[in-house]
């Protein structure tokens, strides 16, 4: 794996876009004091996965990204784009059938950062994967900062571990190793945490069966009670109609004696208007017997004597 090309674009100096072709055989980057030499290291640091602003010789986030200068408006964006040659097979897998790959890390000055890999959003984790074993990236021999040459020979024997491992190219692994080490950690924590979970489900079944057997039987007494309920239903309803069916009988009993009743009573009443209308004429006659009697009376009283006895 060797470096092809670095497109660098709004970080630090760099205001306008600007592309280092790293051809083959020996490269050098030549210029004065303070004419962006560290930048160039520093953009690479920072493609490679670097997360410390202050091994990029800065204090902020914002700090990498260009901030004006001699009339040029800050911009609102850093990027830089690597461009790897894949010419030994040291790439992942994933990436081995490419015979280029091109890493790409953005920065906006709102916070939000992106990576991308051939143009296609990744993880921090897939880039450092890629260098991981290659000798390069963030923090390797490969890449080392101004004035800290001497950092590797004055290491100490775990610094000087890390170096030799990444020199042989077991880092990947060995970090595959931890990170397989770490997911089976993981693993077997959520197998216990399983195993909790188990432990509580068993505990609410149990509950559970005993509250399922309580519905079933409150189940099948409800299914009971609503058979004695429609039987007594059916038995009120019989009654019901047994008693309306004699009564609709004695109604048309009374009807029909009612009926009778009735013509008892205009017979009744047809003889008492004929005891009255006889009455009437008795009274009549009496009352013509009466007058009469009178006059006789009187015819009487005229014809007795007026003389003394």
């Amino acid at each position: 794996m060797k470096l092809k090309k670095l497109d660098i674009v709004g970080f630090k100096s760099f205001c306008e876009k600007a592309t280092i072709n790293f051809p083959a055989g020996i490269c050098a980057v030549v210029g004065p004091n303070g004419c962006g030499k560290s930048n160039v290291v520093d953009a690479l640091r920072w493609v490679m996965g670097e997360q410390s602003i202050k091994q990029l010789r800065g204090k902020d986030r914002e700090d990498i990204i260009f901030s004006g200068a001699n009339g040029r408006p800050p911009l609102n964006l850093a990027e830089v784009s690597l461009t790897l040659v894949n010419d030994n097979g040291g790439m992942p897998e994933e990436y081995r059938d490419f015979s280029e790959v091109m890493v790409t890390r953005r920065l906006y000055r709102s916070g939000e950062t992106a990576y991308l890999i051939n143009k296609q959003p990744c993880r921090l984790k897939d880039i450092h994967n890629i260098f991981m074993g290659s000798g390069a990236g963030a923090r390797t021999y490969a890449v080392i900062q101004q004035g800290n040459i001497g950092a590797i020979t004055d290491a100490g024997p775990d610094e000087r571990r890390v170096f030799i491992e990444e020199a042989a190219g077991v880092t990947r692994y060995k970090m595959r190793k931890t990170e397989a080490l770490r997911k089976v950690e993981a693993t077997n924590q959520n197998l216990l945490r399983v195993k909790d979970i188990i432990t509580e489900i068993d505990r609410q079944m149990a509950g559970l069966k005993r509250q399922a057997q309580k519905a079933e039987r409150f189940k099948t007494l409800k299914a009971e009670a609503r058979q004695i309920d429609v039987r007594l239903l059916r038995y009120q309803d019989d009654d019901l109609r047994r008693q309306m069916n004699d009564t609709a009988s004695m109604l048309t009993v009374l009807r029909d004696e009612a009926l009778g009743q009735n013509t008892q009573l205009k017979k009744i009443d047809a003889a008492i208007e004929a005891i009255k209308l006889r009455r009437f004429e008795k009274d009549r006659d009496i009352a013509s017997q009466k007058s009469r009697k009178f006059e006789i009376q009187r015819k009487i009283d005229r014809m007795e004597p007026t003389w003394p006895i």
